[in-house]
């Protein structure tokens, strides 16, 4: 008898399932649908093939596998939402978002704060920033080193849950981030050489269906949550994850990559993410 799936597994089957239904209802390109539907098919496969191999042969390296191959499924999955955008006509949505942000910024001086130290400060941001691609796989590599890959399977949970979750509400908030749908408005003071590669890298690997929720900050806070409650003997490590995504999450409206609503519903995602994994592992 095959090893039932486990709980990360579901909800990335689940993820990509949705993806599927998606494809097939978005006016986009046939080819994109069809491409969307025999990769989704194939992910799914994957993960029955490897929970019955696993069920049949009882290896590390199958065991090990199951462990890290949902990670670069989350690249695919922001890629196919990239595939889904539909052209972006009006800007109510971000029109509303940036009042709160120059609220933040200029009102109550989050942007004088971060510059009081020159380039220090904006270029820990922006490094913070590009560490969030490190946040979900650095974390379970903390699992393995710290000796609790047993705890692989919650971690993933809830590290899914909260960047999957994100990333199925972005067909329904067609948004572009701050910087783009206002060029030259409420950019930062400090130009820094990290600020320069992000930009770079996102000029070239962003997408444009939606920055609602910010999956930057639910993936970055989901992570560090699981690994607190994973890591109970070392609270240092769980502690510093969680600062990292407080730079990562005011990054995002500093730098302007995200309106600060981005980052608070990002924020209450991987809350959510912590209880449902709390119940689930209690």
């Amino acid at each position: 008898m095959a090893t039932a799936l486990r709980a990360s597994e579901w909800v990335a089957i689940v993820y990509f399932t949705y993806a599927a239904a998606v494809a097939l209802m978005r006016p986009i390109d046939r080819s994109i649908t069809w491409n969307v539907l025999w990769l989704n098919a194939t992910v799914v496969a994957a993960f029955f093939l490897m929970a019955n191999a696993d069920s049949l042969r009882r290896r590390e390296f199958l065991g090990t596998l199951r462990d890290w191959y949902p990670l670069p499924l989350l690249l695919l999955a922001y890629r196919e939402m990239g595939w889904f955008a539909l052209p972006h006509t009006g800007t109510e949505l971000e029109q509303s978002w940036v009042a709160w942000d120059r609220l933040l910024l200029n009102d109550w001086g989050l942007r004088a704060a971060m510059e009081s130290l020159g380039p220090a400060l904006p270029g820990l941001l922006e490094i913070s920033y590009a560490l969030v691609y490190a946040t979900a796989p650095g974390g379970l590599g903390i699992l393995y080193a710290t000796g609790h890959r047993k705890e692989a399977d919650r971690f993933l949970f809830t590290v899914l849950v909260a960047i999957l979750g994100a990333y199925v509400l972005f067909p329904f908030f067609p948004s572009e981030p701050p910087r783009t749908v206002f060029p030259g408005e409420d950019l930062p003071g400090v130009e820094t050489v990290f600020r320069r590669f992000n930009l770079w890298y996102l000029g070239g690997y962003g997408i444009h269906t939606s920055v609602f929720p910010s999956a930057h900050v639910s993936g970055a806070f989901s992570a560090a949550f699981a690994v607190s409650a994973v890591v109970r003997e070392r609270k240092w490590v769980g502690r510093g994850m969680v600062v990292l995504a407080g730079l990562i999450a005011v990054a995002t409206v500093y730098g302007r990559y995200h309106y600060a609503v981005d980052g608070v519903a990002g924020f209450l995602l991987s809350l959510v993410a912590r209880q449902w994994a709390a119940y689930r592992w209690r």
